[in-house]
């Protein structure tokens, strides 16, 4: 039994191999990537000693995957682990349902094993999902883009509150973030509380889901009896593609790592009725537009030089979502410096440019509030702001003080070094 040796809650792990070189002969050199061990290769290479005699309750969906591209539950359910039974986040297990889609109960076609649907699933339907299965240990597996308002990291909160509940083990293996370690962004504030922020943390929170367990255990629920199986060899100053941990992508509209890098800022589109974030097309949120914009909106924007930014004039058509099948004129927005890039910021700077253009409108909230960009944000100041004709300096200083709060709270829970 090794479980002692894995089970990582607290410290930083260091000093990991590094991927072979190029060969000399190629004509263009391949990058030189950082070997990292995702928490799922060290359990695997352990032969998932830290699960013996556990039923074990999976949470994960498509993502979690070795570096050939085998998943966890299939090289569990091969290895005889003692699989309770498979839940899966937004988008299903394996990944078919849509946006704000599941893929329901069922029996999963190669494994056999009971399929559970934890997406929007309340307290209680966590608490039946695991006592059904019987599972003693859960293991939560699934790649994070690093943005409050990406359900996975909700999907960790709620089902570590009923194993929390149930007092069932639970065990996360983690992987890197892909945007790195920095945090930035609004904090969410309680009245704006919602399935895509349930707690207080900044829009780009920087950490691992790893970390974020631990944040979660540590400010609201201490009763968790929570492990952590660390990668090897990530800090958080590594992008994606700085590492040779491969990459799926984690829901339909999130096909590249590049898509990772501006999705924290221009998901903030999806709150803007005039404005398409760029669903439906092969560049979602790196693309945006909309049919009443021109030439010009990327003209200001590049004209304003923000670091690691580069806007790019495009002209798109959408097949989903906003303006269907209509001409898009918009930009393109190319990060040039993950190191200095910061999404929020750029994307503040497109919403204030854009709102020079008389169309523009602010999505209603399909609920009891007015406007959804204000659950996105975690607070009705953004948008207030950006109405009031603020700059994007004055916009991007109003949460300063919250996120440097934000800094010093997570600093405990942390268990990589960051640049």
């Amino acid at each position: 039994m090794r479980r002692n040796l894995l089970a990582v809650t607290g410290g930083v792990l260091t000093g990991m191999a590094t991927a072979p070189s190029a060969v000399t002969a190629a004509p263009v050199a391949k990058p030189i990537r950082k070997h990292v061990r995702t928490g799922m290769d060290r359990l695997a290479a352990s032969k998932w000693d830290a699960l013996d005699g556990e039923r074990v309750a999976v949470v994960s969906n498509l993502t979690a995957v070795d570096r050939e591209y085998r998943h966890l539950v299939d090289r569990m359910h091969a290895d005889k682990v003692r699989i309770a039974g498979i839940i899966g986040p937004e988008h299903g297990f394996r990944g078919s349902a849509p946006v704000g889609g599941n893929e329901g109960m069922g029996t999963d076609p190669r494994t056999g094993l009971r399929v559970y649907d934890g997406y929007l699933a309340t307290l209680d339907r966590w608490k039946s999902m695991f006592t059904e299965s019987g599972a003693t240990t859960v293991v939560f597996d699934i790649q994070d883009v690093g943005a409050r308002f990406y359900t996975y990291i909700w999907t960790l909160y709620d089902s570590m509150a009923a194993a929390a509940e149930l007092n069932l083990r639970y065990l996360v293996l983690d992987r890197p973030n892909p945007i790195g370690g920095s945090a930035s962004g609004p904090m969410l504030t309680p009245a704006w509380a919602s399935g895509v922020g349930k707690k207080e943390i900044v829009q780009r929170h920087g950490m691992t889901v790893g970390e974020l367990a631990r944040f979660y255990q540590g400010e609201w629920l201490p009763k968790v009896r929570l492990e952590v199986i660390a990668c090897e060899g990530w800090n958080g100053g590594l992008f994606a593609a700085d590492t040779d941990v491969p990459w799926v992508m984690p829901s339909p509209n999130m096909p590249t790592p590049d898509t990772a890098l501006v999705y924290p800022g221009t998901c903030l589109f999806e709150g803007v009725a005039s404005l398409s974030e760029g669903r439906g097309t092969t560049r979602p949120f790196e693309l945006s537009g909309a049919p009443d914009l021109d030439f010009h909106w990327q003209e200001r924007l590049a004209a304003l030089d923000l670091p690691g930014a580069e806007f790019r004039e495009a002209y798109f058509l959408p097949r989903v979502g906003k303006f269907v099948d209509q001409l898009c004129v918009g930009v393109e927005l190319r990060v040039s410096d993950p190191g200095v890039f910061d999404p929020i910021a750029a994307a503040t700077a497109m919403l204030i440019e854009a709102k020079r253009y008389p169309g523009f409108a602010w999505r209603k909230d399909p609920d009891t509030r007015p406007f959804f960009v204000d659950k996105l944000a975690g607070t009705d100041r953004f948008r207030t702001m950006i109405d009031a004709g603020a700059s994007v300096a004055d916009v991007t200083g109003s949460w300063q003080d919250d996120l440097a709060a934000f800094l010093r709270k997570r600093r405990p829970y942390l268990l990589y070094s960051r640049p």
